[in-house]
C-alpha cells in the first residue's frame, strides 16, 4: 500500500478513532481540531480523553488547531466534524486549496459525518460538491456504517462501506482503511448509504426512550422493523437503493445504534424517557446529538415529498412540539391497523433490474 498524507478535520471521538486506524495502517495522520489545548494534549500525552478516555494514541498522529496547516499539502482529507459544521469548514479547506502555489493533485475527499443539514436538509457529499466544485477532486466519499469509536479504538473487529458514485475513489478510500480488524466495503448508492446514516439516529433515539420508559425487548424490535421500513421509503423517494438499507450503512448501523448506551443518541433518547426535558439532556450530554437535527429534517422532508413517517413524526412531536411522550407512542400503537409493506415493490423491482444489468 502507498503511504499517504492523510488530514482529519475533527478530533472527537470517531476523528480520533479514524485517525487511529489509519495511523496503525503507517499513513501520515495530521488530525484538526479547533482547540489547542486539545491538539496539546494528543501531541504530547498521546491521549484524548474527553472523547476517548481510556485509548492511547499512536505517537506519529500530529495534532493541529490551525486548519491551514493542516490541510495543506494533504493527499486526502477527511470531514469529520458535527453535520452543521461542516459548510463552513469546507468552504475554509476550499479556499486554501484555491490558494496554494502548488496544489496536490486531485485530493480525495471523504466525509464521515452522519446527519442532515439543518436549515438546508441537504446530505454531506451535496454540501461539499458545493463547496469544491471549482477545484478538481475524487470524490466527496461517504464513510458510513456500524462502528462505535470507542470499540474501533480497542481494535475491535469493524465492518463500515465506503460510497461514492465514482467507485474508484471509494475503492482508494477502503484501500487506506483495510487491516486485520476494519473492513470496507464499497457502494455506488451514496444517497441510501448516508441517509441510512443519518436517519437511523432517529430511530436511536426512539430506542432509547423507550427503553426510559421501562419498555424491552419486544418494543425494541417493532420500533428497529417499522424505523428501518420509514427510513426506506423516504430514502427510495429521495433515490436511493432499497437493497442499500440492507447492508451495513442500513440496518447494521440502525443495530448497533439502537441497542448500545456507547450511543449518543441512544443515551438522549433515554434520559428523555426518563422525563428530563430536551434542553436539559442536551446541556447535560456537552456534545452533539445529530438524531435531535435530523428529526426535523427528516420530518420536513417527508411531508415534502409526501411520505408517512408516523414514528419520526412522533419523534418531532416530542422533540419540537414538548408533547408527552407516553401518550404519543400509545396513540402510534393504537392507529389504524394496516398490511405490513416494509420495501416499496416497485422500487424493489427497479433495483433488480439494476443488478441484473450489472452482472451481465
Amino acid at each position: 500500500m502507498v503511504k499517504q498524507a492523510i488530514s482529519l478535520l475533527g478530533a472527537g471521538s470517531w476523528g480520533t478513532a479514524l485517525a487511529m486506524v489509519l495511523a496503525e495502517n503507517g499513513h501520515q495522520v495530521t488530525l484538526w481540531t479547533h482547540r489547542q489545548n486539545q491538539a496539546d494534549e494528543i501531541n504530547q500525552a498521546h491521549t484524548n480523553a474527553a472523547y476517548l478516555k481510556e485509548a492511547s494514541l499512536p505517537k506519529d498522529i500530529v495534532a493541529t488547531s490551525d486548519l491551514e496547516a493542516a490541510v495543506k499539502g494533504a493527499q486526502v482529507i477527511g470531514f469529520v466534524v458535527p453535520t452543521n459544521a461542516i459548510r463552513g469548514v469546507a468552504d475554509q479547506v476550499a479556499a486554501i486549496l484555491q490558494a496554494e502555489d502548488s496544489k496536490a493533485d486531485s485530493p480525495l475527499i471523504f466525509h464521515a459525518a452522519k446527519g442532515l443539514e439543518l436549515e438546508t436538509h441537504e446530505r454531506v457529499s451535496v454540501i461539499l460538491e458545493d463547496s469544491f466544485k471549482d477545484l478538481a477532486i475524487q470524490g466527496p466519499v461517504v464513510l458510513s456504517g456500524p462502528s462505535h469509536a470507542e470499540e474501533v479504538a480497542r481494535r475491535d473487529i469493524t465492518g463500515i462501506t465506503a460510497a461514492c458514485q465514482d467507485l474508484k475513489a471509494a475503492e482508494a478510500l477502503q484501500e487506506l482503511f483495510m487491516n486485520a480488524y476494519f473492513r470496507v466495503y464499497t457502494n455506488d448508492d451514496v444517497v441510501g448509504v448516508e441517509l441510512g446514516g443519518a436517519l437511523k439516529n432517529i430511530i436511536a433515539l426512539c430506542s432509547g426512550a423507550l427503553a426510559g420508559l421501562g419498555f424491552g425487548d419486544n418494543a425494541k424490535a417493532i420500533l428497529m422493523t417499522r424505523g428501518l421500513a420509514e427510513i426506506t421509503r423516504l430514502g427510495v423517494a429521495l433515490g436511493a437503493d432499497p437493497f442499500t438499507f440492507a447492508g451495513l450503512s442500513g440496518i447494521g448501523d440502525l443495530i448497533v445504534t439502537c441497542t448500545s448506551p456507547f450511543s449518543r443518541n441512544w443515551q438522549a433518547g433515554y434520559q428523555i424517557g426518563q422525563g428530563k426535558s430536551v434542553s436539559e439532556v442536551l446541556d447535560h450530554m456537552g456534545m452533539i446529538v445529530e438524531g435531535v437535527h435530523t428529526t426535523k429534517s427528516a420530518y420536513e422532508l417527508a411531508q415534502s415529498v409526501g411520505i408517512e413517517m408516523p414514528i419520526t413524526q412522533t419523534t418531532y412531536q416530542v422533540l419540537y412540539d414538548h408533547k408527552d411522550l407516553r401518550k404519543l407512542v400509545e396513540d402510534l400503537m393504537k392507529r389504524q391497523g394496516k398490511q405490513e409493506v416494509g420495501l416499496d415493490r416497485l422500487a424493489l423491482e427497479q433495483s433488480l433490474a439494476k443488478q441484473a444489468r450489472l452482472n451481465d
